[in-house]
Parts: structure tokens; sequence; C-alpha cells
């Protein structure tokens, strides 16, 4: 994936999660291509892109994950555990912050 490709992924990854975001009344802020999740039990999550490895990458309350773009999937996949971001992203949400996260 050339850097041109990797950033229009994230970029559309990131709008989806904010649409996600606004539908299920959850606090965010994107700047310069960070997007830091807000709950209301003062904890975050910070989505983050990384271009010099074509990563997007996940801090949580429960650890620091990396994906990497998967074709097959059309999603990202984690580099450790295989997970695609997707669900990984919805699960993490309902345990760290009781948020039901649509997000397809």
């Amino acid at each position: 994936m050339d850097q041109s490709d990797f950033d229009e992924r994230v970029e559309q990854t990131l709008e989806a999660l904010e649409l996600a975001l606004d539908d299920a009344q959850v606090d965010y802020e994107n700047s310069a291509g960070i997007l830091t999740v807000e709950f209301e039990n003062d904890t975050r999550m910070i989505f983050s892109r990384q271009s010099a490895t074509r990563q997007l990458w996940l801090a949580t309350r429960s650890g620091g994950y990396h994906f990497e773009w998967h074709d097959a999937g059309q999603d990202w996949r984690c580099t450790r555990s295989g997970e695609l971001l997707k669900p990984f992203t919805a699960r993490e949400m309902q345990l760290q912050g009781g948020v039901t996260l649509d997000w397809d």
C-alpha cells in the first residue's frame, strides 16, 4: 500500500467511526489524524495514524494495539491478535465506557 492509499483508508475509517460515535452520542475530538474518544467515566480511547509503518494504532485502558490494512477483510487487522478493528473497537468501547457502538 502506498502513502496515498494509506491516507485514504485511514480517513475513511475515522470518518465512519465519527458517524458511529455521533449515533451513539459519544464525545470525541479529531485533530491532526488523532481521534480521541472521551467516556463519561473519564477514560479515553485514542486512534492515531502511523504513516511510517502504515498502521492505525489504538490506545485503550486495556493496552495499545497496532492495526494493518487487511484487503480480504476490508478492515484493519490487529497485528497481535488478528482481530478486525470494527468488532474489536465495539467490544472495547463496551468494556471501557459502557457504550454500545454500532459500527459496520
